[in-house]
């Protein structure tokens, strides 16, 4: 099995502005900066040939590029927040994007997630016992006025997650052009 999703990288400008963001978490660690994306669907657990179909399923998606910035910060998690990200300004072509992609895995045959695609880097995953609260809002407060440099989207890639101890490593399988 192999553990896949399918992201746009974010360009070095951008991970540039979102490191300098986490600096300021009130956090241990945020996420590594080679490993910052924005995922579009993740697959999970797939085998060979279904991400082999999935592959041919994503190279024949009709999109065109576009442009894209960061926007704010967020957390997930409610009460007990699980992880903390930066959000990203409203894209309709994102979202048609997002959701061809979604359709294409779902086409042949993986079953993803049906809920509500909210697009974000994430920037830490977060330990609800040891957060804290009251450090995280004012954070989440003073970067609620966070942008990025925009960046052009011309293509979107599938990606392996490799977990074991320390940080996840991601290598990027096939890449697709966005016209």
């Amino acid at each position: 099995m192999i553990r896949a999703f399918v992201a746009i990288a974010l360009p070095d400008d951008v991970r540039a502005a979102v490191t300098v963001l986490q600096e300021e978490l009130p956090v241990p660690q945020g996420v590594v900066p080679e490993n910052l994306h924005l995922t579009l669907c993740f697959l999970g657990d797939v085998t060979g040939p279904s991400l082999e179909e999935a592959h041919h399923a994503f190279k024949a998606i009709d999109a065109t590029s576009f442009t894209l910035s960061l926007s704010g910060v967020g957390v997930f998690g409610g009460a007990k927040p699980r992880l903390v990200y930066a959000g990203v300004a409203e894209s309709l072509p994102l979202r048609r994007l997002q959701a061809k992609v979604e359709t294409a895995a779902r086409t042949v045959g993986i079953s993803v997630e049906r809920r509500r695609f909210v697009p974000h880097v994430t920037l830490a995953y977060l330990n609800p016992e040891k957060v804290d609260a009251v450090r995280m809002h004012d954070f989440v407060a003073q970067a609620l006025s966070f942008s990025s440099p925009s960046f052009s989207v011309d293509h979107f890639g599938l990606y392996e997650s490799r977990l074991g101890n320390g940080p996840a490593i991601y290598e990027e399988l096939a890449q697709y052009p966005l016209g």
